[in-house]
């Protein structure tokens, strides 16, 4: 297990791409924490930073794909270094005004909502460019899944920290140049600077004329919406055993669970299709939500939320997969960028239903909204599992390499481009333009 890992890392830039990634992607991991702590610290309310924080993320949910699809169109460096800057420049704003001005503050948290870049999706489009074979490609979704869980548990502590030696102000610009400093150190790397898209068709629709796609973004808002009502519930859960605390044991195994499950599942090659293995995830991921209806003492509730957190990783590395597999040509970094924001949309979908449920039915009510998301995840690929079969018949084989030319220079590989695509032309596109 280890050995394959280590081989993964070993490849040139890996370690660098997927650092910088990660800190790069520090101020969205934390910015619905540090947005409240800032605004109750400036005397603001908690309906004000509710306000606030979600305003930051129907900006990113936004601007994510918009600016995938822009990448997609010129390049990683062209739009995400813009972006990261302007970003990190709102954020800054946030923290220099304050709240003094509601509409100011609402205008700097949606510019770094907006601006985002989506780092995320642009790491998964190199890989296939840094790494030989399709077997360390699938590897490295897998790492980059337990990866996000690790910097979900860090990213907060870090915040908590920083506000404990100085403030919540120092807080938010220390988080914001961290990730300034991680999106550079990708976007400067040479799988950066020379990745380039596939020729796409033009088609206003971009990544999401893909039927199997769709499919996948339907059963991950589902997957999303269990989450975010875990998060809700196990405050809850917390609060009906007396001891706040209790709620960051539950939601600390639930990432260790995934983190586990996400190990162990790159460590090995996996026959057969994604399409298929990951409805046995979802299936699996499920059925692990199912037991915390029963609501039993702490200790036995933190050992059933690790067992719920064992698939999840598995199934989003896999999800990885497939969204490569289903993404028409040359809208790689925009599907990836669908399922970043399907997924965060899905959460706080999750976040606002279970509230109300929990106030009338209690912390058992909750998990119970918790596994439906989970069982309708499940049923959108098992109802619509001819889309993703007729999709992955129509895609082309494995991973290939553009070249790029220079003044004065031999053409050259280029690294990063899609695993598999569809090579069906979609009726009146026509060829040679771009969406």
């Amino acid at each position: 297990m280890a050995t394959g890992y280590a081989e993964l890392l070993r490849a040139r830039h890996a370690v660098r791409l997927l650092t910088g990634t990660l800190v790069g992607r520090l101020p969205n991991a934390t910015a619905a924490l540090i947005i409240v702590l800032f605004t109750r610290a400036e005397g603001g309310s908690y309906t004000l930073a509710g306000v606030l924080s979600a305003v930051y993320g129907l900006a990113t949910a936004v601007g994510q794909p918009m600016l995938g699809r822009l990448v997609d169109l010129y390049g990683q460096p062209r739009v995400m270094f813009p972006a990261a800057l302007l970003s990190a420049l709102g954020m800054a704003l946030f923290a220099w005004t304050g709240i003094g001005v509601v509409a100011v503050a609402v205008a700097a948290v949606f510019v770094a909502g907006i601006a985002t870049p989506p780092l995320e999706g642009g790491l998964r489009a190199l890989w296939p460019g840094v790494l030989d074979g399709p077997g360390k490609v699938h590897r490295a979704y897998a790492l980059d899944a337990v990866a996000q869980e690790v910097m979900f548990a860090v990213g907060p502590l870090l915040v908590t920290l920083l506000v404990a030696f100085w403030n919540e102000a120092v807080a938010l610009l220390v988080i914001n140049v961290f990730g300034l400093a991680g999106a550079v150190s990708v976007l400067v790397s040479p799988p950066s600077r020379a990745w380039r898209s596939e020729p796409r068709e033009a088609h206003w629709l971009g990544a999401l004329r893909s039927a199997g796609l769709l499919v996948l973004l339907g059963a991950f808002f589902f997957v999303g919406f269990a989450l975010g009502g875990i998060a809700v519930a196990a405050v809850s859960y917390a609060d009906d055993h007396g001891e706040a605390l209790i709620s960051s044991y539950l939601l600390s195994a639930l990432g260790f669970g995934a983190l586990v499950g996400g190990v162990v599942y790159g460590a090995r090659h996996w026959p057969g299709a994604p399409e298929r293995r990951l409805r046995w995830l979802v299936l699996a991921l499920a059925l692990g939500y199912v037991p915390l209806v029963l609501v039993p003492g702490v200790v036995a509730m933190t050992a059933l939320a690790g067992l719920a957190g064992v698939f999840l990783a598995p199934a989003l590395a896999c999800a990885f997969v497939v969204v490569d597999r289903h993404a028409p040509a040359g809208t790689v970094t925009e599907a990836f960028s669908w399922l970043v924001t399907t997924f965060g949309v899905g959460a706080a979908a999750g976040t606002a239903v279970v509230g109300p449920v929990i106030e009338r039915g209690g912390p058992a009510a909750g998990f119970a909204v918790v596994a439906a998301g989970g069982a309708a995840a499940l049923l959108v690929l098992l109802l619509t599992g001819r889309a993703l079969s007729v999709d992955a018949g129509s895609s082309r084989g494995g991973p290939r390499t553009r070249l790029a030319a220079g003044p004065g220079r031999a053409q050259e590989p280029v690294a990063a481009v899609e695993n598999d695509r569809n090579g069906a032309a979609e009726p009146g596109f026509r060829t040679g333009r771009q969406a």
